[in-house]
């Protein structure tokens, strides 16, 4: 089988590193994909744009790809799934309708609400004044989100009025037609991904992301900065709810609008003091940086589940088998980020990290003239899996000591929670 990866991110790396462990995959093509999957046995990169639908068909046919495995929200909600079914290409990753529910986040909360989803009570404003007017209303702390994709930063946890009006000011400026004022939530924050075919959906192992830039969660939201899985926060028990509270009825709700959903429902849920799983938001791919933790730890081929979704035919595949352990992931960044950064840093260290048993997947990386520079915010994502937690933290911070570039930067905690 020949498999495309649409994207050139931490999660298309990882995406591309686990299927060639397919033994039913003999290449993997990423568009463009990055310095890492350049380096990547039977992988090979093509400059096409994630947009650009009619290069990546010709692509396709040109070299009879057989399955089309879409990363980056961006082109599953301009129609890219839509696009290439009308030529018969089997696709994991949802259509345009589908993606909405990442690409609108008052859109996703309509359909929790039908679907009867523990979720935040929030409201949805078009105009600033009237969001500010609710605001004042309700209180701080308080949760500001755009309505639309802002990739991963378009959430503002605000604990004081002067920030929420702020960040109300900010997120109409960006031109976002729309923003959802959303109830604060205490408890803690867990991803938990599940693939669907659109009649069936199983969850993969729920993992716990660090979004803020800085130690001891504090500073403004990234993409993510580090991961681990499986969480012990969800146990058994907790899966169970999740899955019979969260994932069977939103599944249920897209059925009822007759939206034909294959891909990842990826719910970001929060944890409540009393151990309710409350929705936070769905998103329409694999996480990043879950994925970089999360499939590490999958045994069986994910080749064959990805398929399975893109053919209707997940009931027929046995049940998801994991390895033991604990998966932890730290992320390196460019200093500056999620601010201004600079790129074309020369990277070293990386054979270094991976000979002492690390993962290293990139992010923001280009090869140039045998070299692997920086070329984005979030560098690398370095992931060691170990008999438990403490000793998989260890080995990744042990790994990522190896690793160098100038004006780097990674925080030193993750893993804070369970430690």
């Amino acid at each position: 089988m020949k498999v495309l990866v649409v994207g050139n991110g931490g999660r298309e790396h990882a995406l591309a590193w686990k299927l060639l462990q397919s033994d039913t995959v003999e290449k993997v093509f990423c568009t463009p994909g990055n310095g890492g999957t350049a380096v990547l046995n039977n992988c090979e990169n093509v400059a096409i744009a994630v947009d650009d639908f009619e290069s990546i068909l010709k692509l396709i046919q040109e070299n009879s790809i057989d399955l089309v495995v879409v990363g980056p929200e961006l082109p599953l909600s301009l129609g890219i799934t839509d696009y290439l079914q009308l030529y018969n290409v089997s696709v994991f990753g949802p259509n345009r309708e589908g993606a909405t529910i990442e690409a609108s986040k008052s859109w996703a909360k309509d359909l929790m609400i039908e679907g009867g989803i523990p979720t935040a009570k929030s409201a949805t404003f078009t105009d600033k004044e009237e969001a500010k007017n609710y605001i004042y209303q309700e209180g701080v702390p308080i949760v500001v989100k755009a309505d639309g994709l802002a990739a991963g930063k378009g959430v503002v946890v605000a604990m004081s009025e002067h920030e929420a009006l702020r960040a109300i000011d900010e997120l109409f400026a960006q031109n976002f037609s729309k923003v959802v004022v959303e109830e604060f939530l205490t408890g803690q924050e867990v991803s938990v991904l599940a693939l669907t075919d659109g009649i069936t959906i199983r969850p993969l192992i729920p993992a716990q992301d660090h979004k803020q830039i800085g130690e001891g969660d504090t500073g403004a939201n990234t993409g993510g900065m580090g991961v681990y899985a499986p969480t012990p926060i969800v146990n058994s028990i907790l899966n169970d709810r999740i899955t019979k509270e969260v994932l069977d009825p939103i599944l249920k709700a897209l059925q009822k609008r007759g939206i034909d959903y294959r891909g990842v429902l990826y719910a970001g849920l929060m944890i409540t003091p009393e151990g309710i799983p409350k929705t936070l938001e769905f998103n329409c791919r694999f996480g990043d940086p879950e994925t970089q933790a999360v499939l590490p730890m999958l045994k069986t081929s994910l080749a064959d589940v990805l398929l399975a979704c893109a053919q209707q035919k997940l009931s027929d595949l046995p049940p998801l088998e994991w390895h033991e352990g604990s998966a932890v992931c730290v992320v390196i960044a460019a200093g500056g980020y999620p601010g201004s950064y600079e790129k074309g840093k020369v990277i070293t260290g990386i054979l270094d990290a991976e000979n002492q048993g690390a993962t290293v997947f990139h992010a923001g990386t280009k090869l140039m003239q045998n070299e692997i520079i920086t070329d984005g915010g979030r560098v690398l994502g370095v992931t060691c899996i170990a008999k438990d937690f403490q000793s998989a933290i260890a080995d990744t911070y042990s790994a990522v000591e190896k690793i160098s570039f100038e004006d780097m930067y990674y925080r030193r905690d993750i893993g804070h929670r369970i430690l």
